[in-house]
This record gives C-alpha cells, sequence and structure tokens, in this order.
C-alpha cells in the first residue's frame, strides 16, 4: 500500500503558544514566573500550618495561576521537541526549558509539602471555608501522598537533580529512538517506517521489515539497556526513600486506585488469555494459511482486506461524523482540532513516533501529534486521540490544577471515541466479509490495548523486581520481553531470537513506568460503558440522558474518582464482575467470528 503523502499533510501551529524558540515573550514570562515564585514563597513559606481555610484557598489559587503559566512555557518546549526530536537546536532549547523551570518550581515546592503536614482534622474544619472548598479534590489527591513524603530538604534534591538525571535519560531515549534508521526497498526510512510495514499484506515485506527493526534495535541494545537498567534503579532508589510497597505502587497512587484494584484486572485478563488472544490468534493463523504465525504476522491484514488508502480528508470526515452522531457537542469539539492547525498529523523523520494529545492549559488547547499513513488504524487513533481533546478541552473548566484526570479514566473518553467510530463504519458495511473482516480488526484492536498491554505491564513487574536485585543482562530483558509474549499471545505464535528486542522501543517503559495497564482498564470500562449506551438505545429513547451523563463525567476531569463518576451508569470497578464485562465483550466478538468460521468451512 502507498504510503500517505507526508507532504500534503498538515503540520500544527504552536503559535497559539508562543511565536518560535526565539520569541522574546518566552524570557519574558520565565523572568516573570521566577519573580512570582520567589515572592510566593516569602509570603507563604512556614505559614501554612496557622493560615485560615480562606487564606489557604487564596495560596492555592495563587500557586494555580503560576504553576499555569509554568506549564504553558513546558508544553510549548515538549510539543517543540516532540515535533523535532532530531533537531539540536530544538533539543537544547527543550532541555534549557526543563532545567530553568525546574529551577523556578524549587521555590514553590515548600508548598505541597506543607500543605500535606496539615493534620487531617485540622484541615477538615478549615474546609468548611465556603473559598476552600472548591479546592477540596486537590487538597485529596494531594494527600493521597502524605504517608511517602520526605523531608523537604530531601524532596528539594531529588527535584533539582531530577534534570541531569531521570529527564535527561529521557531525552537520550527519545533523541537515540528518533534518530534510528532503517532501509526499505533499498532506501535509508525512519524507523516508524518500518514498523508500519508490519502491517502490509505482503508477508515478505513484513519479514524484511522486521529483521530491519530487530537489527536497528539490535545495534542499539547496549545503550537501550543501560537506559533502561538506570532508570530502573532510580526509581527503586526513590521507591525506597519513600516507602512505596511494590514498583507500581507510585502509578497506582497517580491513578487514584487501590494496588489490590489494578491486580484484580491483571489477573482477570491473564486468566483469560486463552479465551481471547490464543482462541483468536489460532483462528487468524487458519485465515492466512499458516501453521504458525510469527510475530512480524500479528499485525498482518486478513485475507481480501483491500488495503485501501484512505485519505486525511477522508479519515476527517468519518470521525467528526461519528463523534457528531453521537453528541454534536463532542462533534464540534474534535472539529476545533481539524479546522484548527492544532493536529501534527505527517510522518516524518526526525519526530517523534506513536501518537499523543497533549493538554497545555485551560485558557489555551490542547494539540494531537500522529504518525498518519492512511491506514484504518490511523483513523482509528485518530478518533482516539480526538477523544482525549474534546476530554481536555471539557475537563479545562475546572482549572489547572483539578483538570486532570488520572490515566485510568483518562483512556475513557478515547477509547470510547473509538468504539463510535468503529461502530459508525461496522453499520455502514453490508457486504458481510467485510463486515467480518471488519469485526476481527476492532477484535485485534481490543486485544492489543487489554492482552497486550497487561503483558507489557508484567515485563515492567518482572523487570524491576529483578533490577532490585541487579542489573539486567540484555538477553534476560529478552528472555523475560519472550517469556510475556509466549503466555499471551499463545501457542499460534513461534516467537524468533530476533525478536527479544522488541521490548526496548516501547517509549512507555522509559518516560511512564507502569503507565500501560490504565489503557486495559479503560478498554475494559469503556465496553461496560457502551453495554449501558446500547442498552438505552435499545430501550426507550433514553440515549440523550445517558449522553448528558457522559458529557458531564468527561467535564468533572480529576475532581471525582471512578466510583462517583461510574455510579450514575451503575458500574462499580470495584465489584470482581465489572472486569469480567468488559472481557466477555471481547470474547463475545470472538465467538461471532468463530461462527462465521464454522459456517464458512461447512459451506
Amino acid at each position: 500500500m502507498a504510503q500517505a503523502d507526508s507532504a500534503s499533510l498538515p503540520r500544527w501551529d504552536l503559535s497559539d503558544l508562543y511565536a518560535g524558540l526565539t520569541d522574546p515573550a518566552i524570557e519574558r514570562d520565565l523572568a516573570a514566573c521566577d519573580e512570582e515564585a520567589r515572592l510566593f514563597a516569602e509570603r507563604w513559606k512556614g505559614k501554612l500550618g496557622t493560615a485560615t481555610g480562606a487564606a489557604l484557598a487564596e495560596a492555592i489559587a495563587e500557586y494555580e495561576r503560576i504553576d499555569q503559566r509554568m506549564g504553558r512555557l513546558g508544553a510549548f518546549a515538549q510539543l517543540s521537541f516532540a515535533a523535532h526530536t532530531s533537531d539540536p537546536e530544538t533539543g537544547r532549547f527543550s532541555q534549557g526549558m526543563t532545567e530553568r523551570l525546574t529551577a523556578i518550581s524549587s521555590h514553590m515546592l515548600f508548598f505541597t509539602l506543607e500543605l500535606n503536614r496539615i493534620e487531617e482534622d485540622d484541615l477538615a474544619q478549615r474546609l468548611t471555608t465556603p473559598e476552600l472548598a472548591r479546592w477540596a479534590p486537590f487538597l485529596r489527591d494531594l494527600r493521597v501522598w502524605r504517608p511517602y513524603q520526605l523531608s523537604d530538604e530531601v524532596e528539594q534534591v531529588l527535584v533539582e537533580k531530577s534534570v541531569t538525571g531521570r529527564a535527561s535519560w529521557n531525552r537520550l531515549f527519545d533523541e537515540t529512538m528518533a534518530s534510528l534508521t532503517v532501509t526499505l526497498d533499498g532506501e535509508t526510512r525512519p524507523l516508524g517506517m518500518a514498523l508500519n510495514q508490519l502491517s502490509s499484506p505482503d508477508r515478505e515485506k513484513r519479514r524484511l521489515a522486521a529483521e530491519e527493526v530487530s537489527r536497528a534495535l539490535g545495534a542499539n541494545q547496549r545503550l537501550l539497556v543501560l537506559i533502561t537498567n538506570t532508570l530502573a534503579k532510580d526509581k527503586a532508589i526513590e521507591d525506597g526513600l519513600r516507602g512505596f510497597p511494590r514498583p507500581s505502587s507510585s502509578r497506582n497512587r497517580a491513578n487514584m486506585v487501590e494496588d489490590e484494584v489494578v491486580e484484580a484486572l491483571v489477573s482477570a485478563v491473564d486468566a483469560d488469555y486463552a479465551r481471547l488472544a490464543h482462541r483468536y490468534y489460532s483462528l487468524k493463523a487458519g485465515w492466512l494459511g499458516l501453521d504458525k504465525l510469527q510475530h512480524w504476522d500479528r499485525n498482518a491484514p486478513l485475507p481480501g482486506d483491500e488495503d485501501r488508502l484512505i485519505p486525511w480528508e477522508e479519515a476527517k470526515s468519518i470521525v467528526r461524523d461519528a463523534y457528531t452522531r453521537f453528541d454534536p457537542r463532542l462533534g464540534a469539539l474534535v472539529g476545533q482540532f481539524m479546522d484548527n492547525d492544532w493536529i501534527d498529523v505527517a510522518p516524518v523523520p526526525g519526530k517523534s513516533s506513536g501518537a499523543f494529545a497533549h493538554p497545555v492549559t485551560p485558557d489555551t488547547h490542547p494539540y494531537v501529534l500522529l504518525n498518519y499513513h492512511g491506514r484504518s488504524r490511523d483513523v482509528m487513533t485518530l478518533a482516539h486521540e480526538l477523544g482525549h481533546g474534546a476530554h481536555q478541552l471539557l475537563a479545562a473548566r475546572q482549572g489547572y490544577l483539578q483538570s486532570s484526570t488520572p490515566l485510568t479514566l483518562a483512556e475513557t473518553a478515547s477509547v470510547f471515541g473509538e468504539m463510535l467510530t468503529f461502530q459508525a463504519l461496522l453499520d455502514a458495511e453490508t457486504d458481510p466479509a467485510r463486515r467480518r473482516r471488519m469485526l476481527a480488526g476492532k477484535v485485534e484492536d481490543m486485544l492489543n490495548t487489554v492482552v497486550r498491554q497487561i503483558a507489557f505491564y508484567q515485563f515492567e513487574v518482572r523487570l524491576h523486581d529483578e533490577r532490585r536485585k541487579g542489573e539486567l543482562s540484555p538477553e534476560r530483558l529478552g528472555e523475560i520481553w519472550r517469556e510475556v509474549q509466549t503466555r499471551s499471545l499463545g501457542p499460534a505464535f513461534e516467537f524468533t531470537p530476533d525478536y527479544d528486542t522488541y521490548w526496548s522501543y516501547v517509549p512507555h517503559f522509559v518516560h511512564s513506568p507502569f503507565y500501560v495497564y490504565a489503557y486495559a482498564f479503560g478498554d475494559c470500562l469503556v465496553n461496560a460503558l457502551y453495554g449501558v449506551y446500547q442498552g438505552e438505545t435499545q430501550g426507550q429513547g433514553g440515549t440523550a440522558a445517558f449522553q448528558d451523563r457522559y458529557v458531564a463525567m468527561l467535564e468533572a476531569g480529576g475532581t471525582r474518582r471512578h466510583a462517583e463518576l461510574l455510579a450514575p451508569f451503575g458500574l462499580d470497578a470495584t465489584d470482581p464482575g465489572f472486569w469480567r464485562k468488559g472481557l466477555d465483550v471481547i470474547s463475545g466478538f470472538i465467538d461471532e467470528l468463530e461462527a462465521q468460521d464454522k459456517q464458512d468451512k461447512s459451506a
């Protein structure tokens, strides 16, 4: 399949933030932030313990204003770097911004530490003040970290050292991955092109692309293994200082979810590997006429798949229409991204791989990064990231400190948007063979979101557990990777040794340890949520009420926990049967595919 024409695809315009890397407004804002942070410290440091509720509310509002201005500067640097990762000037700018913002934030570090030293009864009394009650969600989430808080001096050192520690290793990883190239059809291409070719209908092209990925990653294993070992050790040191019970605990606290809830999810998915992935990929091997699948066959299109190039304009129309049919309010929100230069679409060299939606500040708007190749999965990625974007726009009304949503809920709007887009395409398709291919494609996407991400999580757990005992060799990392992939994907696959390096291109392992389970959490949650929507749709026209509750859930941002947000839909993530509901949806799709397969064979 031909690639989308990169030259014709839009790049984002960051001038809503700053005119460019040399914009004088950047220096002015940095100077203003520094002065405001110093004055803030002079005014409030050492005084929060005796401040009235109204005074605390005033201090939090002032803290938010400064933090928001810093967030705008940081977002501009991060977005600039993501679009031009291999550009030395942009890299220097991004690093310089990180260092300067870290230095400024050190003046305000005392604030959250002092807030957490206020005793519970004392804080509860002050929260009766109406002005402070507005900030109750911020204080509630802040105090989750209270048992793991260190002395002011140690916290200061950790913040100041982060720019030469984790942040620098992250930058080294990003620049390394952006510089990796492969040879395809005699031409030098970015690594992402080879990863994209793993979905080619031509098996030989998939094999050659897989070899090139293995070669590029293998040639850089020494560095990538060093980065991974160093960051895992860095995390173990800090976790030990803070007293977290397990490596994933800090992520779970950030997600406002208990360790036990996450383990229930992981256990439920692990127990269903055979019912889901093993069963589906056995079907796929038969469809492809293979006794065994190789790792480069996992994303192969099914026989008869036209593999049609979907132009960017058509992709926009598909996604916009799907959101609009569900709710015009959401259609208008995703339309803003398409009608303005808020999306960086083109898959060009020197750009971050993958896709993301990046919130900036409530007084601006988010930006979306894609690498659009024109495949149907790219359309689903667009629907996914615009779900994030719409969520971020709706939650912005909660303000900078209370708009951010825990990862476990942050994937809700994105996965729901994917489901809306898929269902719209499925409903419009009348050819049975095409419908089956579409259904199989959706199952693969769901397996990638649920089974694959939980396997990633299990890889991380084993990596971090073993790293506490000493450095892991490239061979050991590859062995762990192969074991979790074999367990999760099943006997339909034969994993060759060249696959052992593929763990090293997953950016979440470097940037956001244990982030990945949030995808599975979100997918299972959305499956259950979408079931409620379908039930109401099939009832007596109750969808408007569902849509109002859904939009209200997104507008809440980080002000409410998952129990409060799901209760209006009759869902409870602490119920052991909750995860089974989500997994049953995937299994039901596979049941349908199996039935069609048997029918075809008997015909």
